[in-house]
């Protein structure tokens, strides 16, 4: 299987803020109070187009769907969470924490992509498992190192362990299971997503190891990684802040890969850590200031990559 993918899915958002409900342990996001929820918004969307635009440039099939203002999904630019595509044309729909993301599920992205060529055999929905209270976030949750049949999950009360166990065996992956922590007015609190903390690669993975603090969990997640030959590119819990951990690899125009980040993360990596992945990967980042500062999630939660086969 391959791990990195030409075309990816963003649904642009029509009434983007500060989502009160993701917020209880989302710690990353922070309220704009100097801004009005339409100034929020139409920033969040100017951040928005400028990246779509970035990675058109350099020959990333972007597929935008535009949201509709009801249901009221304040987090719909973060496809990620509820689906996932894959090679073999299955596609996954995932329970979500908050209850006013779960209306971010819609059936007619599904025709949009069998229009736009894109192949759906089957839907797995593991949906149900919110009205038992457990949930799994979809590639927020789960980073999938597709190449090598491994999903790696920290877990949270955004991660549950049977469900993802589940998914691991009804997609034939050998889970990786560990918990990740952030630092929260001195306390050690559940980092909400894997993908905040750690990203996989074709050849590489940039990890926040010190953010697994069972050091048996740590060297077990770092000797998985190790034994794949990924070069492990450390980052640190305040360069996670900074959404370090929060970045995709995509294929460009002829197989060129990138590594997709904001100016945030991209300004806060090392002189040491930029030359490190580029060995790997150009780096192609763009400002989501806003979208950041609000909604708690970066580049990588923006983008739904399409693995389905195409016609």
């Amino acid at each position: 299987m391959n791990q990195t993918t030409n075309s990816i899915l963003m649904i642009r958002p029509v009434a983007f803020r500060m989502n009160e409900q993701t917020a209880v342990n989302n710690y990353y996001q922070k309220v704009l109070d100097e801004l009005s929820a339409e100034t929020v918004n139409a920033k969040a969307q100017e951040e928005f187009d400028v990246f779509v635009n970035k990675l058109r440039m350099v020959g990333v099939n972007v597929i935008v769907v535009e949201d509709t203002i009801n249901p009221d999904t304040p987090d719909s630019i973060f496809p990620n969470n509820w689906i996932s595509f894959h090679e073999n044309g299955d596609v996954v729909m995932y329970p979500m924490f908050a209850e006013n993301r779960r209306g971010e599920r819609r059936e007619d992205v599904f025709d949009i992509l069998e229009e736009d060529g894109f192949v759906i055999n089957e839907i797995m929905d593991y949906t149900s498992a919110e009205e038992d209270g457990f949930y799994l976030e979809g590639t927020g949750s789960i980073v999938l190192d597709r190449e090598n049949g491994k999903a790696y999950c920290a877990l949270s009360a955004r991660a549950d362990e049977e469900l993802f166990i589940e998914f691991c065996e009804d997609f034939e992956y050998s889970p990786v299971i560990f918990e990740a922590f952030q630092t929260v007015n001195g306390e050690r609190k559940l980092i909400y997503h894997t993908n905040v903390m750690m990203c996989i690669g074709d050849t590489f993975a940039v990890i926040c190891a010190e953010s697994i603090d069972d050091k048996k969990e740590r060297k077990m997640v770092l000797d998985s990684l190790r034994g794949d030959e990924k070069e492990i590119i450390l980052i640190t819990e305040s360069q996670v802040n900074n959404f370090a951990g929060n970045m995709l690899e995509v294929l460009g125009a002829d197989d060129r890969r990138y590594l997709v980040m904001s100016t945030a993360a991209h300004k806060c990596l090392t002189k040491k850590q930029i030359a490190q992945l580029e060995e790997h990967v150009t780096i192609l980042s763009s400002s989501l200031d806003t979208i950041e500062a609000c909604g708690g999630g970066s580049a990588r939660c923006m983008m739904a990559e399409l693995f389905l086969p195409q016609i």
